[in-house]
């Protein structure tokens, strides 16, 4: 019993003796400096203020946390990580990946953080503190739960950015967030190319079609598109519709033609009408109605395909697809795989049953 027991608790750490960071992001400075911020709450019934937040200068990762323990009565514990923040400044820089190394090669660090790409300074969102809100790292991890839950962003965590990174036939992507007149907004995903460095963004509506694309959609997923023939009246744009998609398949045809791959991609969906802007007699020209909705989603699939093709990226993972069907071709791209996927032949077509107008005749 002796020789069990006493090498358990030979490094034993008594809560009053540690410090949880919830949150740690990385930005740089105007000289170019790393600047790590980290977000703690506070064991105190006398502390006015729930949370600590510090800003460190470092040159690694490992030494933030050295000179962090130095400004507080505990010390850093990595396993407590939830969010790992990071702007868009620092994802333009080459090799930012390898900052991360001490939380892979450190085995009492998790793997599980979120990780959130931030448009803007670290600094404005690490110093908002609403009062009305939960604290910062808690408040991002459950927005990110819930909206990946209605596929309006993606839940992307540090073992998955790894291997999305170590993957040729995908590029990564992670959630991202902004601050719009003082309140903190999650406002889609962002793009990353295959070494990991900033590549675009996607607002909401374009990250639910990425989803779909991805054949990777949760539950029911809401769009609102526009009608043609429909026109706005006033202030109100009334041309739109609104609907929740589900049943979503995707099939996928891949071949290899004259020096150049072709993907055919498939989309059908089972749609409910959520809202309609104008009138119309669905029970008669419902027929009509299901192809002008067709027409429009397959228009925005397919503006956000160039989209992707234009930044020379694959989110959507048609990578996979080449390798496993057109293996011997892929091998010869693989390590430019985006390149080649820009000059690929992408065509979409997309089917919509409408199985639900709603209680309103």
């Amino acid at each position: 019993m002796v020789i069990v027991i006493i090498p358990g608790c030979s490094d034993r750490l008594d809560i009053e003796d540690t410090t949880f960071s919830l949150l740690v992001g990385f930005d740089l400075d105007q000289e170019n400096e790393l600047i790590e911020y980290s977000t703690s709450p506070v064991f105190s019934k006398n502390a006015e203020k729930k949370t600590l937040e510090l800003q460190v200068k470092a040159k690694t990762n490992r030494q933030s946390r050295e000179k962090n323990d130095s400004y507080t009565d505990g010390v850093f514990q990595g396993r407590s990580i939830q969010v790992v923040l990071l702007s868009k400044r620092f994802l333009q820089q080459k090799n930012w990946f390898q900052l991360t190394d001490v939380w892979f090669r450190d085995p009492r660090n998790a793997f599980t953080p979120r990780i959130i790409a931030f448009d803007g300074p670290l600094a404005e969102i690490i110093d908002l503190n609403p009062k009305d809100q939960p604290i910062l790292p808690l408040l991002l991890r459950e927005m990110i739960d819930t909206k990946d839950a209605r596929s309006e962003t993606v839940n992307t965590n540090l073992q998955e950015l790894h291997e999305q990174l170590s993957e040729t036939g995908e590029t990564p992507f992670i959630a991202e967030v902004r601050v719009k007149d003082k309140q903190i907004a999650m406002t889609g995903v962002t793009l990353l190319d295959h070494t990991g460095n900033f590549a675009d963004s996607l607002n909401i509506q374009e990250s639910v079609l990425l989803r779909i694309l991805q054949n990777s959609t949760r539950k029911t997923v809401s769009l609102t598109i526009p009608i043609p023939g429909e026109t706005k009246v006033g202030p109100f744009h009334t041309n739109k519709l609104s609907l929740n998609a589900e049943n979503i398949k995707v099939k996928i045809k891949t071949s290899y033609l004259r020096d150049n791959f072709q993907f055919d991609m498939h989309i059908s969906m089972r749609i409910g009408l959520s809202e309609l802007m104008f009138p119309y007699d669905v029970r008669s020209h419902g027929k009509e109605l299901e192809n002008k909705i067709s027409v429009q989603i397959q228009k925005q699939l397919e503006s956000l395909i160039k989209k992707i093709q234009g930044d020379k990226i694959d989110p959507i993972g048609l990578g996979f697809h080449a390798r496993a069907h057109e293996y011997s071709h892929f091998k010869k791209v693989e390590d430019h795989w985006g390149e080649t996927l820009a000059k690929a032949d992408i065509h979409v077509s997309v089917n919509t049953i409408i199985g639900a107008m709603g209680r309103v005749k």
